[in-house]
């Protein structure tokens, strides 16, 4: 599948990305790469082939005991760029953006 500089363009304005208008054209060809690398994927036979197990099946992966360490309030929105009451600050991410 080939993605196009149009195609770039739109998803960095989703992604609210500034992608400069000599990178564009590379990242097409990326973006394309990784859409031809994962339609490859998708055309294997797998049929009786086990999913992977990261962890043994039926075990806890930590004991789910807490260990008495808590975080306060303002040791957690010291860092923060905005914070009130207790809460962090953030700005709203959801607008009117035409896909």
């Amino acid at each position: 599948m080939s993605i196009d500089r149009a195609e770039v363009k739109r998803i960095a304005e989703l992604a609210r990305l500034e992608i400069p208008e000599d990178q564009v054209e590379r990242l097409a060809g990326q973006l394309s790469q990784v859409l031809d690398f994962a339609s490859t994927i998708q055309q294997l036979d797998l049929k009786g082939c086990e999913p992977t197990v990261f962890a043994p099946a039926g075990t806890e992966l930590r004991a789910d005991e807490p260990n008495g360490r808590r975080l306060r309030p303002e040791q957690a929105l010291a860092g923060a760029p905005e914070g009130e009451d207790g809460f962090f600050l953030v700005p709203p991410i959801v607008e009117n953006v035409n896909p």
